[in-house]
């Protein structure tokens, strides 16, 4: 390793020891290779800041963090949730299914795994726990593997940021997410209907099938927000940042003027909130482009290339090799840094070797999906232990089944790239 490496890689371990955000310690890092490379910090943040602003796509990350925060503050969840509940709270482990239910349907209007959680995850945990009908753990390991669907579910914040980086349509991510994010549902509801039979958990009293419209018709306005937004993309009539902007302005209609559920105090909590997620992430990818830029520098994308190639690994041992990679890391490092500074190196080599870029952006997603929920770093056990009080051992105890069922969607997806382009190949946006 050259000195500007060691610098690289001793500063950012500090960084990560010592508790410092992400963001800050991955520009310390890059700050410290310039200083060891004797480079011009100067032009390596013009060039980071024109990179981060000049980008037209990154816009549509704060409308879909503003639309999610909307969402949230809207009462739009209560509807969610009785229509979920009275389509699936007839099972055994009702509550818990319904927890799937409704992070499933709220993913389509949030694209934050981190939202779901704090949303519908954080009621339906509560739910369950109310007169002890669930133990805790369990409530807590439903609704942090619920809410990973996040990042497969369009409008995904995580396939935009891949997007970036491979430089793939955003439209073909989101249709390609479609159908393992309902065959991650449907498997995580077979663990659960498992686990309740075992375990007798209690059904939900249904409603007559007669108040199911109604209750339909209550959750259409916010329900009709995902088709409207993949609408708008597939139908040629905007780009997804201009879709996300008619996004923002439909959710804010139905919050403000439809509903008339939040105020000008509640609009204003929601524009700070979105603010300071959005300076959070800007921060992350600042970070992201700085160490990014220290490892181009180096040749390191070109070597792994080589050296991968030189194993003489076909698409699928590749593909089976960069699982076990992200999900080792997973173990040690949170998914968003991942992604910024992984995942680019691992793009080429996956074009060299002919795996098509949006079949292996699926495959990083379910990867990122399993690392939200796997302990001992899994953001979401955090999150949700968190927001519950529950102890982060209790929730730990209770994930593994549910991770079992993520690896086994996960390893489908990887040798199955034909599932997983079917629909971008319908909508002719993807080969």
């Amino acid at each position: 390793m050259t000195p500007g490496l060691w610098a690289l890689a001793a500063v950012f371990l500090i960084g990560a020891v010592l508790g410092a955000p992400m963001g800050l310690s991955m520009l310390a890092a890059g700050f410290a290779y310039l200083a060891a490379t004797h480079q011009d910090a100067g032009l390596v943040v013009d060039q980071t800041m024109n990179g981060l602003y000049n980008n037209y796509l990154l816009l549509a990350i704060p409308l879909f963090i503003f639309v999610a925060n909307l969402m949230n503050a809207s009462g739009v969840l209560e509807r969610m949730l009785t229509l979920a509940q009275a389509l699936v709270g007839r099972f055994r482990g009702g509550l818990a299914h319904v927890n799937v239910v409704s992070n499933l349907v709220f993913s389509g209007m949030s694209g934050s795994a981190v939202a779901d959680a704090a949303g519908p995850g954080l009621i339906v945990a509560r739910m369950m726990t109310r007169d002890g009908r669930y133990p805790p753990g369990f409530a807590g390991a439903t609704s942090a593997v619920a809410a990973t669907l996040g990042p497969l579910v369009p409008p995904s914040i995580p396939m935009i940021f891949y997007a970036l980086i491979a430089n793939v349509s955003v439209g073909a991510m989101f249709l390609a997410g479609v159908l393992p994010a309902i065959g991650s549902a449907a498997a995580m509801m077979v663990a659960i209907a498992i686990i309740a039979r075992r375990r007798n958990f209690p059904r939900e009293t249904p409603p007559p099938w007669r108040e199911i419209g109604p209750i339909f018709l209550r959750a259409l306005p916010p329900l009709a927000l995902p088709g409207l937004l993949l609408g708008i993309i597939y139908s040629g009539i905007a780009t997804p940042t201009e879709a996300a902007a008619i996004a923002a302005a439909y959710a804010l209609v139905l919050a403000t003027i439809v509903y008339r559920s939040v105020g000008f105090r509640d609009l204003y909590n929601v524009v700070s909130d979105t603010v300071r997620q959005t300076a959070a992430i800007g921060l992350i990818m600042s970070g992201a482009f700085v160490f990014n830029y220290a490892i181009a520098n180096e040749n390191m994308p070109q070597l792994l290339r080589n050296t991968l190639i030189a194993w003489n690994l076909p698409p699928i041992g590749f593909l089976l090799s960069v699982n076990a990679l992200l999900l080792l890391l997973a173990v040690a490092i949170d998914e968003i840094t991942i992604l910024l500074v992984i995942v680019p190196l691992l793009v080429p080599v996956a074009s060299g070797l002919g795996i098509n870029l949006v079949h292996f952006g699926v495959v990083v997603m379910l990867n990122m999906m399993v690392g939200l929920a796997l302990p001992p770093h899994g953001l979401l056990l955090f999150v949700i232990s968190g927001l519950t009080g529950t102890p982060i051992g209790a929730i730990f105890r209770e994930v593994p089944p549910f991770i079992l069922t993520l690896i086994a969607v996960l390893m489908l997806a990887t040798l199955s790239p034909g599932l997983i382009l079917w629909l971008p190949r319908m909508f002719n946006m993807a080969i």
